[in-house]
C-alpha cells in the first residue's frame, strides 16, 4: 500500500491492487482505516508538515492479528509498527510521544480483545486527564456472534452488546464500536477532529470486532486523499476581552500562571514577551514547566504543593491572576488555598469547560492568539515596579534553599532526591528532555529543576494522572519523537523503585527498537512518598516501605528489607547499567550519569543508573494538599484550619 490514491473513477482490489472504474476502492475495514491514517497530515508548531499518525504500537492476538495486523504489514513503510511488551506500556509511550510533539502528532496502539484491551484503559485515563491525543484500537468480540462466547469474551446476562471495551467510555474523548465497514465514513472525520482540536484533545477509542476488521466494502477513493489538519486558533469574544482588560488594568499585583495550554499553543515566547511588556511576574504549573528560563527576572518559580515557596508567596499576594492554559487542578492551587480570598482570576483557555471554573472570568481562546489581542488592548499599562521586582527577590530565596538541599546530605549520608535532580540538571543540555510522573520525583523536579531554554519545553511532568510506570514507557515514546525534532538531545526519566517494579518490561521494547534514553532509578525502599503522607498526618507507617509491609507469617525483614537488584534486572532487559554504591556521593552519581549518557548514545539502547536515596528527606514548598484525615489522627487540627481557608472557593 502506498500514498498514491486510485485515479478518479477507479478502484483497487485489496489483494492484487487492480482497479475498476467505479470511483471506489474495495478494502477491508482494517485496510481502509490504515490507508486513511496514512493520508492524514498535521503541522508542527513551526509550520513543518508531518504525518498526523507517526506510527502504531502493537501487540497482536486473535482479535487483531489477521485483520488490522495484515493491514499494518501492507503499510509498514509508511506507517511503522513498533512491538511492545505490555499494552499499557505501549499506550503510555504513545501518550508521551504526543506530548513531546506538543500534541501535533499522534501514535496509535492496538491490542487484542479482553485483557490486552483492558490493559490500555489506564493509559487512556492518563491521556484523558492530561488532555493528550492518542488513538487506541482494541480488538473486540464478533458482531455476528456465531462462535460466542469466544476466548477472552465476558458475557453480560442482560446486554449481549457489552464487551470489556465499554470500560473505555469513562476515559475516552471519543468512543465508537465499528460494527459495519461503512461506519468509518462517518466516524473518521470525528476521530481527526478530536485528535487535533485544542479544546477536545484526548484519547480516541475505536473498538474493532475481529470479524468486521476483515469485511470488505467499496470505499470512496476520495476518502483516502491526503488531508492536512491545521490546529485552529480561536479568538476570544470581544466583550470578554474587554472585561479581561478592565480587570488587569485594575490590578496592583497581577500574576501570570503559565499552564500546559500555553505550551501546546506554542505561546511560550509570546507569554514571556507579554510579561516583559507589562511587568507581570510569571509562575508555572507542572504542565507548563520549562516555558520560562529559570533566571528570567520575572520568573517567580513553580506554583503549588510541589512547587516553590517563592511562587506560592506571590500567589497569596496577587490581586488578579491571569491563568493561561491551565485547568487549575489541586496541586497547582494547593487545594484552592493558594490565592487570596478577594483575588480575581482571568482564565484564558481554549476550553470553556476549564475557563469557567471557580468563578473565574472566562476568556475563551487560543493562548498565543489571545495573548496578542490582550497585549494590544493593554497598551500603556504596566504593573508597579515594586511588584515586578518581587519575582526575582522571592525566587532568590527559594534558589538558596534548593542550593542547600543539593549540597547537603541525608541524615545517614545517603543521596537525596534533591541531589539527584541537581546532578541531572547540571549535566543536561539545551536539547535534552526530562520526564517523571509519580512518587517523590514530581515534587523534586517541579520545585528544583532550573530551565535554561525558552524556545521549546524540555520537561514532561505528568502530574495530571500521576501514573506509576509512565517513567519507563514514557521515555520510549518521547525518545522516538525527540529523535526527529531534537536529534542532538537525550531523554532522561527519573523514577523510584516503586514505579520501576510496577511497569518495567517496555525497557526491553526500547532496547529492542534501538531507542536510547537514560533512566535514573532511585531505590528508597518502597513507596516512600506515601509513607511520608501517612506518617506526616500522625498515622503509623504501614504497608508502604518494605520494612513495614509484610503479611501474617512473613519472616522479619533483614536490615532495610529484601532489596531488588535493579541493575541486574535492567541488564537482563537489554540496558546498560551504572550503579552508585550505597553511601556514594553526588560526584559518584554524576560520574555514573555521564557514563550512562555516553553508553545510551553509543549502543542506541536505554542506559539505567541505579542509586540509593534517603526515604524521608524531601523538598518542601510549604503548601497544603487536602486529603481525608480521620479525627483520631494528629493531623486533623491542621486539616480543619486549612479547610476553613478553602471556603471562599466552595461558594
Amino acid at each position: 500500500m502506498t500514498l498514491t490514491d486510485p485515479a478518479p473513477g477507479t478502484s483497487s482490489d485489496p489483494a492484487t491492487g487492480s482497479t475498476t472504474g467505479s470511483g471506489t476502492v474495495r478494502l477491508t475495514t482494517a485496510q481502509a482505516l490504515v490507508r486513511w491514517m496514512v493520508a492524514q497530515r498535521s503541522e508542527l508548531l513551526d509550520g513543518t508538515p508531518v504525518p498526523l499518525f507517526a506510527g502504531v504500537f502493537g501487540i497482536f492476538g486473535h482479535g487483531n492479528v489477521l485483520g488490522l495486523g495484515t493491514a499494518l504489514y501492507d503499510a509498514r513503510d509508511e506507517l511503522p509498527t513498533w512491538r511492545g511488551q505490555t499494552e499499557e506500556g505501549m499506550a503510555l509511550a504513545a501518550v508521551a510521544y504526543a506530548k513531546a510533539t506538543d500534541r501535533r502528532q499522534v501514535m496509535a496502539a492496538t491490542s487484542s480483545i479482553g485483557p490486552g484491551a483492558l490493559n490500555m484503559v489506564t493509559a487512556a485515563g492518563l491521556a484523558h486527564a492530561n488532555r493528550l491525543p492518542v488513538l487506541l484500537l482494541p480488538g473486540d468480540a464478533f458482531t455476528g456472534r456465531g462462535p460466542d462466547p469466544v476466548l477472552q469474551q465476558v458475557e453480560h446476562y442482560g446486554d449481549p452488546t457489552t464487551s470489556v471495551n465499554d470500560a473505555f467510555r469513562a476515559v475516552s474523548r471519543y468512543f465508537d464500536r465499528i460494527t459495519r465497514p461503512e461506519q468509518l465514513l462517518a466516524t473518521l472525520p470525528q476521530v481527526a477532529r478530536v485528535l487535533t482540536d485544542p479544546a477536545d484533545a484526548g484519547p480516541v477509542v475505536l473498538a474493532l470486532p475481529q470479524d468486521v476488521q476483515a469485511e470488505e466494502f467499496d470505499f470512496p477513493a476520495a476518502m483516502f486523499a491526503q488531508r492536512l489538519h491545521r490546529v485552529p486558533r480561536p479568538r476570544p469574544d470581544v466583550a470578554a476581552l474587554a472585561e479581561a482588560e478592565r480587570l488587569l488594568r485594575s490590578a496592583n499585583r497581577p500574576l501570570i500562571v503559565a499552564g500546559g495550554g500555553a505550551r501546546y499553543s506554542g505561546a511560550g515566547g509570546d507569554l514571556l514577551a507579554f510579561a516583559e511588556t507589562h511587568g507581570v511576574p510569571v509562575v508555572e504549573t507542572p504542565a507548563g514547566r520549562t516555558l520560562v528560563p529559570h533566571d528570567h527576572a520575572l520568573h517567580g518559580g513553580p506554583l503549588g504543593i510541589i512547587g516553590s515557596t517563592s511562587a506560592n508567596t506571590l500567589a497569596r499576594d496577587a490581586d488578579v491572576v491571569l491563568a493561561v492554559g491551565t485547568r487549575l487542578q489541586d496541586f497547582t492551587t494547593s487545594s484552592w488555598t493558594a490565592f487570596a480570598d478577594d483575588v480575581h482570576v482571568v482564565a484564558l483557555n481554549v476550553a470553556r469547560f476549564d475557563a469557567v471554573k471557580h468563578g473565574a472570568h472566562a476568556l475563551v481562546g487560543d493562548a498565543r492568539a489571545t495573548l496578542g489581542e490582550l497585549d494590544a488592548a493593554l497598551a500603556g499599562w504596566r504593573a508597579e515596579e515594586g511588584w515586578s521586582g518581587r519575582a526575582q527577590a522571592e525566587r532568590a530565596g527559594w534558589d538558596a534553599q534548593v542550593d542547600r538541599l543539593r549540597s547537603g546530605t541525608a541524615p545517614d549520608g545517603s543521596l537525596t532526591y534533591a541531589q539527584v535532580v541537581g546532578v541531572v540538571n547540571d549535566a543536561t543540555g539545551q536539547d535534552d528532555y526530562v520526564l517523571t510522573s509519580s512518587g517523590g520525583f514530581p515534587g523534586e523536579l517541579h520545585g528544583g529543576w532550573r530551565s535554561v531554554r525558552a524556545e521549546s519545553p524540555t520537561m514532561d511532568l505528568e502530574y495530571g494522572f500521576s501514573c506509576m510506570g509512565y517513567e519507563v514507557a514514557g521515555p520510549w515514546g518521547a525518545a522516538m519523537a525527540r529523535a526527529v525534532t531534537h536529534p542532538g538531545g537525550l531523554v532522561t526519566g527519573l523514577l523510584g523503585d516503586g514505579s520501576y517494579l510496577m511497569l518495567n518490561s517496555d525497557l526491553y521494547s526500547a532496547a529492542f527498537a534501538g531507542q536510547p534514553f537514560v533512566l535514573v532509578v532511585c531505590d528508597n525502599g518502597g513507596y516512600a512518598v506515601i509513607h511520608r503522607l501517612q506518617t506526616g498526618q500522625g498515622a503509623p507507617g504501614f504497608n508502604n516501605l518494605f520494612t513495614d509491609a509484610r503479611g501474617p507469617g512473613a519472616p522479619e525483614p533483614a536490615q532495610g528489607g529484601l532489596r531488588v537488584d535493579f541493575a541486574g534486572h535492567a541488564r537482563a532487559l537489554g540496558a546498560s547499567t551504572h550503579e552508585v554504591a550505597p553511601g556514594g556521593t553526588a560526584q559518584d552519581l554524576r560520574d555514573a550519569y555521564l557514563a550512562a549518557r555516553e553508553a545510551a548514545v553509543a549502543t542506541r539502547r536505554p542506559a539505567v543508573v541505579v542509586c540509593r536515596t534517603h526515604p524521608t528527606t524531601w523538598t518542601e514548598a510549604g503548601a497544603w494538599w487536602e486529603v481525608g484525615v480521620p479525627a483520631a489522627l494528629s493531623g486533623r487540627a491542621a486539616y480543619e484550619e486549612r479547610k476553613a481557608g478553602q471556603q471562599r472557593w466552595l461558594a
